[in-house]
């Protein structure tokens, strides 16, 4: 699925509260002597969009053609605002200002991977009455260029009852959906949403229903599509995944691996979710993508987004892509490399033909895997193999050696090669570590000089191809 989509640019109106999350990474060494409080000794900054625009950043990232509309105040911080659009080529023609606001601005300070304190400055009333019908009016002029409407709630103003039902009103008197991460406990004015995306405790909160096993969440997500008029019911829930009921209630688990931080998770949900609707994918192919892009995101700190280089990459270290994901071009995983590279995983690199998967194999790639984080396989093409093995190999072709090999758990990424050596590949990769086998002690390993380092690992004793290839033959002659 994922596959099929990631060249996809849908275009996709953000609409709701936008701020800044600003962070102060730093480190705390002492106490101070005026109170019993941390001292942190800041080292950097970094700003980036929050709320609805973490939500926009999100769906850029995916590749999502974005527009956002918004109010904003006649602040300082709606200039420091606009820049951090132009930074990711958003356009802020749509950003209404309204001078008596002030631009919301989380400030949150980090030490040792951990927020200590938060601050924020902000205006949380609700926009007045001229900006509201400019909100509207603008929006009923250009919502029909967009596939799909996401609406940003965090309580800060911009989302008045009577904006958002006027909102919903004209999306549907035209065919495109709205979804929602909703805020507060009065869901009514949500009504008629394509869907919302509360978590359990909002959701428990919004329905009075309190959410302890799985007849109360299906209750509280039946209790929300009827009394809100949704398509689709949905409720986050943490590490047990996304439930949806649509006439049919199911949950798809979370892929989350680790979690550092889940400040933004719940965007990048919505606005993974919204991309698959968009494409026109189903709900429960929406939040199959949802939830790995959310598994993305909180292995990082901070509001974060998830691409889908990322996204696939984390998919194949779960082992959850087929086999077709897992077979890539070197030009191809160049591209998730740098990504792979920021996560600080630990690549290792092997090759070979790999005619006849044997237990040898398995055993070698199983070790390979241990040394590291991302196991790169390279594989010899047909014509490579018929050079260097002669006239009767391969006796299985490159799809079938590639389609096997991807297969196997400890493998995440094969990548064919033309040449009778990898070293074009291992040259583009620098993998952390080249691994081989142990036949190759004391002699020249291509590619040795520029891996970090190589291990040579001992094969399985009596396992080979060309063993089993010769025990096939007499087999054959016997009879």
């Amino acid at each position: 699925m994922i596959n099929s989509i990631e060249k996809l640019q849908p275009k996709i109106l953000v609409v709701g509260d936008i701020m800044i999350d600003k962070y102060l990474w730093g480190e705390c060494n002492r106490v101070s002597p005026e109170a019993p409080v941390q001292v942190i000794n800041v080292k950097r900054e970094t700003k980036v969009l929050g709320g609805a625009g973490n939500v926009a950043n999100n769906l850029v990232s995916l590749g999502s053609r974005v527009e956002v509309l918004s109010v904003i105040g006649g602040c300082e911080i709606s200039n420091e605002l606009r820049k951090l659009f132009k930074e990711i080529n958003l356009s802020t023609d749509y950003l209404i200002e309204q001078k008596d606001r002030v631009t919301s601005k989380k400030t949150r300070i980090i030490s040792a991977q951990q927020q200590v304190i938060r601050y924020d400055i902000e205006s949380d009333e609700d926009i007045n009455k001229d900006s509201e019908k400019n909100l509207i009016d603008i929006f009923s002029s250009i919502v029909n260029k967009f596939e799909l409407v996401i609406l940003s709630d965090y309580g800060k103003g911009v989302l008045t009852n009577s904006a958002v039902q006027e909102i919903i009103k004209i999306a549907n008197s035209i065919g495109i959906k709205v979804i929602v991460d909703p805020k507060g406990s009065d869901y009514s004015k949500y009504t008629s949403a394509y869907l919302l995306t509360p978590n359990k405790k909002e959701a428990s909160e919004a329905t009075g229903i309190n959410i302890s096993d799985e007849k109360s969440l299906k209750s509280s997500l039946t209790y929300l599509k009827e009394s809100c008029k949704l398509n689709t019911s949905l409720i986050t829930l943490s590490e047990d995944g996304i439930a949806i009921f649509d006439g049919q209630f199911r949950t798809h688990p979370t892929v989350a691996k680790e979690v550092f931080d889940v400040t933004g998770a719940g965007d990048t949900v919505i606005a993974a979710l919204g991309y698959a609707l968009a494409t026109k994918q189903d709900i429960d192919s929406a939040v199959i993508l949802a939830n790995l892009a959310a598994g993305v995101v909180v292995g990082k700190i901070g509001s974060s987004t998830a691409s889908f280089e990322e996204i696939i990459s984390y998919e194949s270290s779960l082992h959850l892509s087929s086999t077709e994901e897992n077979i890539i071009s070197l030009k191809n995983f160049i591209k998730i490399l740098n990504d792979l590279r920021k996560s600080k995983n630990k690549i290792v690199f092997t090759n070979g033909c790999f005619d006849i998967l044997h237990v040898g194999h398995v055993k070698y790639l199983e070790k390979a895997k241990k040394l590291g984080d991302i196991l790169i396989v390279g594989i010899n093409s047909d014509s490579s193999v018929l050079r260097l093995k002669g006239k009767n190999r391969p006796i299985n072709s490159l799809n079938d050696r590639s389609h096997i090999i991807a297969s196997l758990k400890a493998v995440d990424y094969v990548i064919p090669f033309e040449e009778d050596t990898p070293i074009e590949l291992i040259t583009a990769i620098v993998p952390d570590i080249l691994v081989k086998g142990g036949d190759y002690k004391n002699k020249n390993v291509v590619g040795e000089e520029i891996a970090k380092e190589l291990v040579l690992i001992d094969f399985v004793e009596g396992r080979s191809t060309s063993n089993t290839i010769s025990k096939i033959q007499a087999d054959d002659r016997s009879n």
